[in-house]
């Protein structure tokens, strides 16, 4: 029993699944969306040019069917006039035609965003086989395929007849119209039932949608073995594993150089060690370690201390304390309160002869760091 439901597909895809569905051009797709897309765009393109577009037409027509006898039999003016006439058509046409092709490519990116993938491309002799176009003719997806053209049929051909008969009056007053009017209006009308038409496709995206989303996804199920195969390689790659740890590191470095410019104090060792701490009284039960680092990201610390103007204090036992025995976040140990305390103070003097004047503070030197917090003590 076990042996058989590893080999079941009952797990969602994984992101690495997704992803490598995504490379081969495998990806949620509904052709319905895209169709009521297309027509909602070129139903109310054509609904707001009709009027414009009924005239121009009008034009064009009515310039055609008029000629002079003096050159009837004159081939190259006749094919002239076609060509101006086509390009006129072509060129009121444009701005139509050019919202549907910019709807036609736009309406898969609401669902999978922009991909382009040349394994699609390749050829798969698959396809050529007809006993798997058979199969597929007779398969539940094609059974739901075919309800789904035979509702859209149905759905599309009773709308559009309930609009044509309720508008059947101003269909038949459109012959006692002059042809001017008798265009433009047509046009208005032609473009408004379009667009209820189109419409009407809301009821059928509502449905396939969510049909193919679910379909989407069941067909990318992975058994557990899978799943746990997936995950073996993914974790015991030590490329993979190691690319992930300087990751987060970089992330977790960058988070912490961005919070130097709030501290209150930067402690170093000189230049091996250094420490930023911040307090905030009334927020904070003690002072936070916001930034540490050793060698080169604590020459980074201390140059962006100076860039910021944050206080540096030498005090190499305090620094090296800090740095062996404090995480970043971490509030101070309750045995350097007395330290730390004075480093505050004297940072608050500096910031009073910074904003007053008066006499400049002195530094602190002999820090009262107890000894066994201290590396460089406790291992002599």
């Amino acid at each position: 029993m076990a042996e058989e439901s590893d080999q079941e597909k009952t797990e969602s895809p994984s992101l690495q699944r997704l992803e490598k569905a995504r490379e081969e051009g495998q990806v949620l797709q509904s052709r319905e969306l895209g169709t009521f897309v297309v027509l909602m765009t070129g139903g109310a393109t054509l609904w707001w040019m009709a009027s414009g577009l009924g005239q121009t037409m009008s034009q064009i027509v009515r310039s055609g069917l008029q000629f002079d006898p003096g050159v009837a039999r004159d081939t190259s003016y006749a094919m002239d006039q076609l060509s101006v006439q086509f390009f006129d058509a072509a060129l009121a046409l444009l701005p139509f035609l050019g919202v549907v092709v910019l709807a036609t490519v736009a309406s898969p990116l609401l669902l999978r965003g922009w991909l382009f993938s040349t394994k699609a491309f390749a050829p798969n002799f698959k396809r050529l086989n007809p006993m798997s176009g058979i199969k597929r003719m007779f398969s539940s997806q094609g059974l739901i395929e075919l309800v789904k053209a035979m509702a859209k049929a149905g759905l599309l051909g009773g709308v559009a007849v309930w609009l044509i008969w309720t508008n059947l009056g101003s269909i038949v007053s459109l012959s006692l119209e002059s042809p001017t009017n008798a265009i433009q209006h047509m046009g208005d009308l032609i473009g408004k039932i379009f667009l209820l038409i189109s419409g009407a496709m809301i009821f059928i995206v509502v449905i396939d949608l969510p049909y193919q989303i679910w379909s989407f996804y069941n067909k990318l199920k992975m058994t557990k073995e899978q799943l746990r195969q997936e995950n073996k390689e993914s974790e015991g790659d030590p490329h993979v594993k190691a690319r992930i740890r300087a990751q987060q590191r970089e992330m977790s470095r960058r988070r912490m150089m961005s919070e130097i410019p709030t501290a209150d104090v930067v402690v170093t060792n000189p230049t091996h060690y250094a420490v930023a701490l911040k307090y905030s009284e009334g927020k904070m039960g003690a002072p936070r370690v916001v930034a540490k680092g050793a060698d080169a990201v604590a020459a980074r610390i201390r140059e962006m201390a100076a860039e910021h103007n944050i206080p540096m204090l030498e005090a190499p036992p305090l620094a090296r304390a800090l740095f062996r025995h404090t995480e970043l976040g971490d509030e101070i140990p309750a045995t350097l309160y007395a330290a730390v305390a004075e480093v505050l103070a004297y940072v608050f003097q500096l910031r009073h002869f910074r904003q007053v004047g008066g006499a400049y503070p002195n530094a602190p030197t002999d820090l009262p760091v107890p000894s066994e917090l201290d590396p460089l003590q406790a291992t002599t």
